[in-house]
């Protein structure tokens, strides 16, 4: 697919009424359940793929999915352009194709969980999350009637819930035993992520590539499609 295409498919997904999601991939079909990783892949690196290979090992998961909003509560868009970010998905796709990537136009969790939920009929959806991510989930800011979502949200999916560089398992599994939060701790699955991945960031590979460097952080598809792209100032 062409950015110019892709481009074409983000603003129609982004401008469509009610939550929305859709596949850029060809891969196989979904089929049972899969964990899907919400992030901004600005750019996708090892720690993203690092995150959805533990998920992958997680009882019932049979696919994983890389998933770029539209929309997000807290961040503005800056860096790689989306159209660019889903390029580099797909570049990510192409070294491991079992890597669906999809897009959605929901900015909040529990609405990326509606949005699945109607594009994808019959499809159980799991969501992998690092610690900020889990706290915004628990956050009542987010919401106007916080636990009669949380129940319908926690009804049909599950957290995968990881360490993330100085967030580590105890610390996940210390904030499960808060009051807000373990009521659905049997909905909630704590991983580790190996200290290596955990350090990796798209702070240190933007920075890298900035430089005129590749980075440590990204596979050689995503960092040659940066190259050919001329993404994040680099020549």
């Amino acid at each position: 697919m062409s950015i110019a295409a892709i481009a074409v498919h983000l603003a129609e997904l982004h401008e469509g009424a009610g939550f929305r999601a859709a596949r850029f991939d060809a891969g196989e079909p979904f089929a049972g359940r899969v964990a899907v990783l919400p992030s901004a892949f600005n750019p996708p690196t090892r720690a993203h793929l690092g995150l959805l290979d533990i998920a992958r090992a997680t009882e019932g998961i049979t696919g994983t999915a890389a998933l770029l909003t539209t929309n997000n509560v807290d961040k503005s868009l800056f860096g790689a352009p989306l159209s660019h970010r889903v390029g580099m998905l797909l570049a990510a796709h192409e070294e491991n194709p079992g890597l669906a990537v999809l897009g959605t136009n929901a900015a909040r969790l529990v609405d990326q969980g509606e949005a699945l939920a109607i594009a994808f009929s019959g499809i159980m959806f799991d969501f992998v999350v690092g610690f900020d991510t889990l706290i915004r989930v628990f956050d009542a800011k987010y919401y106007e009637d916080m636990p009669r979502t949380l129940d319908r949200f926690f009804e049909r999916h599950r957290l995968i819930a990881t360490n993330r560089a100085q967030a580590t398992v105890e610390a996940v599994q210390e904030y499960l035993r808060e009051p807000l939060v373990r009521d659905f701790g049997h909905r909630i699955v704590v991983c580790e992520l190996d200290a290596g991945h955990a350090a990796l960031s798209s702070t240190q590979a933007r920075a890298a590539h900035s430089s005129g460097e590749d980075s440590d952080a990204l596979t050689p598809a995503v960092a040659a499609y940066i190259r050919e792209h001329r993404l994040y100032g680099g020549t």
